[in-house]
């Protein structure tokens, strides 16, 4: 399984929540590649995936994808992560 974490640039808000998507995914047991991109490079690295996490404004910016696209409001949040995660994945 294929995950992809997107913001604006790929380094800062993203990599955060590829951090925190690693460790929840962990705790659930689930096997998973976690990757962080920045919005220009969206389609290509999500092209496999199965799942995007971002934030609320770049939903839009994402397009037509195949992914499930789960809008995360606090990127430390790691409760908010594990309840949607599951959710998506169970």
């Amino acid at each position: 399984m294929k995950i992809v974490t997107i913001c604006g640039a790929g380094i800062g808000s993203s990599g955060i929540l590829k951090v925190n998507a690693e460790r929840v995914l962990r705790s659930l047991d689930i096997d998973a590649i976690v990757v962080a991109a920045d919005l220009a490079s969206v389609r290509d690295a999500a092209a496999d995936a199965q799942v995007i996490l971002t934030s609320a404004e770049f939903v839009d910016a994402i397009g037509a994808t195949f992914a499930d696209v789960i809008v995360v409001t606090n990127y430390f949040d790691t409760a908010e992560l594990t309840s949607k995660l599951r959710a998506a994945l169970g």
